[in-house]
């Protein structure tokens, strides 16, 4: 394959490219150094994101990146979070799930609570520091490949193009995925009715709630919501009211309605941003596509209702490079569609079926269904047994080790 022509800027051939300097695939470019492999790593951004995105990690994922070296530091940078629960409001009525009854499959039993831009910066620092090759500022713009390759073409920001060559693209580019794009995939699925308005501030709600853990999802009088804490403000999912309309529901003065039915203040509660966004269920059929490999949100986007999106890209990123490690160790090409063996349908049945349960609870609307709910759940939390099994499936465990089993 040719490398480039005319007056584009041209890269040698790398073994591997790497689409999206997003936790998915800066973990995927840690642990291809990590490995021997040489990448390059293209990111459309010319800096990392900072704005409103996952902020959970699970314990496995805090065990992978643990080998990866960057959980201590993440880890001082969140909020250790053993418990979480669900609750009534403003009864206070609530199930709450103790980690701790997982200790004996982890070594982090706990959610830690920290935004996913510090993982990034952490995962670039190491990526940069140990010689990785980031290309900040490239957006993919073209993708080609044949038996032996794969071509990428990318732009920069005053308009220049590149090209880049490689033996396999590693597609880490989000949810709106230019490479998912140019390749035509079908992304299946659907798309849920409400809007989501996340609201940030740093009211201490947990000192006017009684009983709140870091990890809250709330029902209230018709309607949901639910409360997040980070190391320095909380975030709050919040919903439009019955036929109020998502411009009316994004006014401050709604805004401020809703925050005061949570926890009423004579001063009110200082809001520092506001941003409304839809929520939806999809997934592609293969995770494999002769030379590109997808991952992450590329392949995959659910419901965020308890937090397992960004954790299974991470997943994601380590099952893909050890898979790839073995190809590039002699293993047959084939060997990667395994990949998609183990993946996917961990993806399809552990995190969108599961995200979207989550999801459908808390729309529940109906006091008898929702009194009903929590009774069971109150009385799983307080079973150690039904508790244990619970935690390890909603933590992304089972499911793991259902995709080892797989060959």
């Amino acid at each position: 394959m040719q490398a480039g022509v005319g007056e584009r800027v041209v890269t040698a051939r790398q073994n591997v490219i790497i689409a999206g300097a997003g936790p998915v695939g800066l973990t995927a470019a840690l642990l291809l150094l990590r490995r021997g492999i040489p990448f390059t790593l293209l990111e459309a951004e010319t800096e990392l994101a900072d704005d409103l995105r996952a902020s959970t990690f699970h314990p496995p994922t805090l065990d992978m990146l643990a080998e990866l070296e960057v959980a201590d530091a993440l880890i001082a940078q969140g909020l250790v979070s053993p418990t979480w629960q669900i609750r009534m409001h403003p009864s206070g009525e609530r199930a709450v799930f103790d980690l701790a009854v997982i200790a004996d499959a982890t070594a982090h039993p706990y959610r830690l609570q920290c935004k996913q831009s510090n993982l990034c910066r952490l995962l670039l620092d190491r990526v940069r520091a140990e010689g990785g090759d980031v290309r900040m500022g490239l957006r993919v713009e073209g993708v080609t490949q044949d038996d032996d390759g794969v071509a990428v073409t990318a732009r920069d920001a005053v308009g220049e193009l590149h090209d880049f060559a490689g033996s396999w693209l590693i597609a880490a580019d989000g949810a709106r995925s230019a490479i998912r794009g140019l390749l035509d995939l079908p992304f299946e699925g659907k798309t849920y009715p409400e809007t989501t308005i996340l609201a940030t501030t740093r009211f201490p709600f947990d000192r006017h709630l009684e009983g709140l853990s870091n990890v809250n999802y709330v029902w209230k009088e018709q309607g949901t919501f639910s409360l997040l804490h980070l190391p320095d403000l909380w975030r709050c999912s919040l919903y439009p009211d019955g036929d109020e309309t998502i411009e009316d529901a994004l006014q401050p003065e709604s805004i401020a309605r809703k925050l005061q039915e949570i926890a009423p203040n004579p001063g009110g509660h200082v809001v520092e941003e506001i941003r409304p966004y839809r929520i939806h269920m999809r997934i592609v059929d293969q995770y494999r596509h002769g030379r590109v490999l997808l991952a992450g949100d590329a392949a995959h986007v659910n419901s965020p209702s308890g937090g397992m999106g960004m954790n299974g890209g991470i997943h994601d990123a380590v099952e893909l490079v050890a898979t790839l490690g073995e190809v590039f160790d002699g293993a047959p090409v084939e060997h990667l569609d395994r990949y998609t063996r183990r993946r996917r349908p961990i993806a399809e049945q552990e995190i969108l079926t599961q995200a979207d349960r989550n999801r459908a609870r808390m729309q529940e609307r109906d006091p008898a269904k929702r009194r009903a709910m929590l009774t069971d759940l109150q009385r799983i939390a307080e079973d150690p047994v039904a508790s244990r099994a619970h935690l390890l499936r909603t933590s992304m465990i089972d499911g793991l080790g259902k995709a080892a089993a797989i060959q």
